[in-house]
């Protein structure tokens, strides 16, 4: 087994112990709060420019869903599809949204048929500190390729900065340089890229249009 099949073999247990621990809470998904998460959202729906559209979206890496309860608030007229490889996880998100019609979620990335936009949140921050940080960087572009090919309209994804404060920085967190991520998206997906950097927290927000 390579190194990046252990550590995402480790997070799918990690994630089943939180959630099983916490529920379908921040906690449960190992984010400091709900107010860091909507920052988060908030960055992330920049790729969205027109409020009153309606739009069809993949949350990869959905975890127990918590970017439908955002996407209520804001009054987003929405067709969601969340995507997770921990079946636990998937599980406490199927019960907490099973009347919502335009809500599903699965385990199987091979079922998801092309959304208008895909997002993923935090996908990329936990990697263990035995796991090559090289071979997390490829496993990192490969997770952005895989959903570029998934999105019809734009692509919206964040991750911990290479930027942040060292006293603080984690050896099992992966902090890549922001400006190398953009370089790669603007060079092999599309000219329309755009890197956010500004909105407080020790991560950054790329948004990649087609």
């Amino acid at each position: 087994m390579s190194s990046i099949e252990n550590a995402l073999k480790g997070l799918q247990n990690f994630f089943e112990n939180t959630i099983k621990t916490h529920g379908a809470d921040p906690k449960g998904v190992d984010w400091k709060d709900e107010a860091s998460q909507h920052l988060r959202f908030e960055q992330l729906m920049k790729i969205h420019k027109d409020a009153a559209q309606p739009f069809t979206i993949l949350d990869f890496g959905c975890g127990y869903g918590a970017l439908v309860k955002y996407l209520q608030m804001q009054g987003y007229q929405f067709t969601y599809t969340g995507y997770d490889m921990t079946p636990a996880v998937v599980e406490a998100a199927t019960k907490v949204f099973h009347d919502m019609p335009n809500c599903h979620f699965t385990t199987d990335l091979s079922s998801i048929a092309p959304q208008d936009y895909v997002i993923g949140s935090g996908l990329f921050n936990m990697k263990f500190a035995d796991t090559p940080e090289d071979e997390w960087y490829r496993h990192m572009l490969n997770t952005i390729d895989t959903m570029w090919g998934l999105c019809t309209t734009g692509l919206a994804f964040n991750s911990l900065t290479s930027y942040s404060d060292p006293e603080y920085m984690r050896a099992d967190l992966y902090y890549p340089d922001p400006t190398q991520i953009f370089d790669y998206c603007k060079r092999n997906l599309s000219k329309q890229v755009a890197l956010l950097h500004d909105y407080g927290i020790y991560d950054f927000t790329i948004l990649v249009r087609r």
